[in-house]
């Protein structure tokens, strides 16, 4: 038996890269032969193959193909029809063109095209369709999936690595100096929700005077400029000034004193296939406020605070309470961190990854 781990682009600390490696990690460890097939690939020590050469590598009837599913590319699909073996799609969703509407045609474009990709995915008749999330699932599902084909799997993740890392201590010192740091971590999207969020830490601030930072930690792409300069005029708006920290393309050590250094983590992303950063949050102790867009209620449970509602007060009432009630805020870190062990640790995931593939090894 071999395996293949298919992909257009294989990429270092990246979501869909970190799920798509440790497969390749924990296939090998059953001792596999298994190979990542892509575009490109950088930031990795992974050797990376063209995707054509897949169905020769491991097309047969015993052979397991994992393709993850985040994109549009046509490649994949005419690869999946050609392979005769176990065929899994990982969806990890597409981000609707809508968001990107006003902002960047090549992104509301790119979205389109791989939005239009998921009902032929879907009606391949693979063998196993794999969500990140139910939310991400029932999608598949709804543009004909099998329906008892299906089944959710939480993402691979580097949240060990976290756990484990030690933290930047110059930037831990920096930020421990009484103010009360309010942390968001994901790439700077339209569909992220980072004015809505502006507007919750601004209500925060008027209305109960504590001194507060706002952390936004997270890549910015030049394709998105206009999305920075709303956030910026935000900013702006709300007279924030210093009061923003922007902090970009951080490392290891960063990110991590940048958790412990938060009092919340706070999202009002309006578009979710998982979201990560939220069981990084849970993991660290940092209580989590949210936004129950697509699949963030999925993801938090019952570790955190979770608002139907985009109301800026009410998020600012959350902090509020989450800086005045000690018993209320150990409560709920401890609810996240025993969500984060019973449902995203990693033996947790390894487990449920190969019940799964069970079938086909």
């Amino acid at each position: 038996m071999k395996a293949a781990i298919l992909l257009p682009v294989l990429a270092g600390r990246d979501a869909v890269g970190n799920d798509a490696l440790a497969m390749v990690r924990l296939l090998r460890e059953r001792g596999i032969d298994t190979r990542v097939f892509c575009d490109a690939a950088h930031g990795v020590d992974e050797a990376a193959h063209r995707p054509d050469e897949l169905p020769d590598f491991a097309g047969g009837a015993d052979d397991l193909v994992i393709y993850h599913f985040s994109v549009g590319w046509p490649v994949a699909l005419d690869v999946l029809r050609r392979v005769r073996g176990f065929r899994v799609v990982r969806y990890h969703n597409i981000t609707p063109p809508a968001f990107f509407a006003g902002t960047s045609r090549i992104y509301e474009t790119a979205c389109a095209r791989g939005r239009a990709e998921i009902p032929e995915v879907a009606r391949l008749g693979c063998e196993l369709y794999l969500g990140a999330s139910r939310y991400n699932l029932d999608e598949l599902v709804e543009h004909g999936a099998p329906a008892a084909r299906g089944a959710v799997l939480a993402p691979f993740h580097r949240i060990g690595e976290l756990l484990d890392a030690e933290a930047d201590l110059g930037l831990l010192d920096e930020l421990c100096d009484g103010t009360r740091n309010v942390l968001m971590v994901g790439r700077i999207a339209p569909n992220k929700g980072h004015p809505e969020l502006v507007d919750a830490f601004a209500a925060y601030v008027d209305g109960y005077g504590d001194p507060a930072r706002l952390l936004i930690v997270g890549k910015s792409d030049p394709g998105l400029a206009a999305y920075g300069e709303a956030i910026r005029a935000r900013i702006a708006q709300h007279r924030l000034g210093e009061r923003v920290w922007w902090l970009e393309s951080v490392n290891e050590a960063q990110l991590k004193a940048a958790y412990l250094a938060s009092h919340a983590f706070v999202t009002l992303s309006r578009h979710e296939g998982f979201c990560v950063p939220l069981v990084e949050a849970m993991a660290l102790g940092v209580p989590v406020v949210a936004h129950g867009s697509s699949a963030i209620p999925e993801t938090v449970g019952d570790g955190g605070l979770v608002w139907d509602d985009v109301d800026p007060w009410l998020y600012a009432a959350s902090l509020a309470r989450l800086g005045a009630d000690a018993p209320f805020r150990n409560g709920l870190r401890a609810a996240a961190r025993e969500r984060y062990e019973r449902a995203y640790a990693a033996d947790v995931l390894r487990e449920r990854f190969f019940a799964l593939l069970e079938p086909a090894l």
